[in-house]
């Protein structure tokens, strides 16, 4: 007969639900593997299996009862962990989904949006757009893999347990905020510049031709001429996005790697 006290059965419980808290919290944060279109029934059942899969490999989890103050202090660090490193994702997302809004708007579709449920917010149609082929060039370039094993790899340089933190790590995470408005004027620099010449050159025309209606001409010049930016631009997207998930990785190594410290 099978005889099992509670103190095997508290060990087993924290060999699974400590990471699956890290890695939940993740999957809850990142714009891909927590996307709205994906079922909530899918993401709890790939966050069970990601941590059935990784426990075999796991250090040695804390001898602490998971129904103590202790052990809910240690459920929260893995909370906070998972999403930093899942901000980072929703950071690189968010720049190029920041450089469709800037672009839309000076191509006057500023009109053009819809509700998105993902941010609860109206979206421009080109913003929208920007951020699907963003994701499908995520997943094509094998993102979502690096990113899974940068994950499994963070409960060997920070296993569970270890509650000794740089406080500075967090504030690393608000610094790299600033990357979506940074990344995302740098993408939409060269639509932007194109079309402030256009609105200079009607601006001008205006006054040289006061008869001439500019605002019944501008306009499709605007739209014409953005449209063919963004064939341009689409062409180079590609290497950008590479670029621009290569340097995710690096920061949450960088990340990572901040927040330990020996104690």
């Amino acid at each position: 007969m099978l005889d099992i006290d509670s103190g095997q059965l508290q060990q087993w419980l924290a060999l699974f639900f400590w990471p699956l808290c890290r890695i939940a919290a993740f999957m809850l944060v990142d714009p891909l593997l927590g996307h709205t279109i994906i079922p909530n029934s899918v993401k709890i059942g790939l966050a069970l299996l990601l941590s059935v899969l990784l426990s075999p490999v796991l250090p040695p989890m804390p001898d602490v009862a998971i129904v103590s103050w202790e052990g809910l202090g240690i459920a929260v660090e893995q909370l906070l962990i998972g999403a930093s490193l899942g901000m980072v994702m929703r950071v690189t997302l968010a720049a190029v989904e920041m450089a469709g809004e800037i672009c839309g708007m000076q191509m006057g579709l500023a009109f053009a949006s819809f509700y998105s449920a993902e941010s609860n917010t109206n979206t421009m149609v080109l913003s929208r757009l920007l951020s699907m082929t963003t994701l499908l060039m995520f997943l094509a370039l094998d993102g979502h893999l690096l990113v899974l094993r940068l994950l499994a790899s963070t409960f060997q340089s920070l296993p569970v347990g270890n509650l000794h933190f740089d406080p500075s790590s967090w504030e690393m995470v608000a610094r790299y905020g600033s990357r979506v408005f940074l990344t995302g004027l740098l993408l939409a620099l060269p639509m932007v510049a194109a079309l402030l010449i256009i609105n200079l050159a009607m601006g001008i025309l205006n006054r040289a031709a006061p008869q001439l209606t500019v605002f019944a001409v501008g306009f499709p010049v605007t739209l014409s001429t953005g449209l063919v930016l963004i064939m341009a631009l689409t062409s180079h997207l590609g290497h950008f996005i590479q670029l621009l998930l290569d340097e995710s990785l690096h920061f949450m190594q960088m990340l990572v790697g901040n927040m330990i410290v020996p104690g």
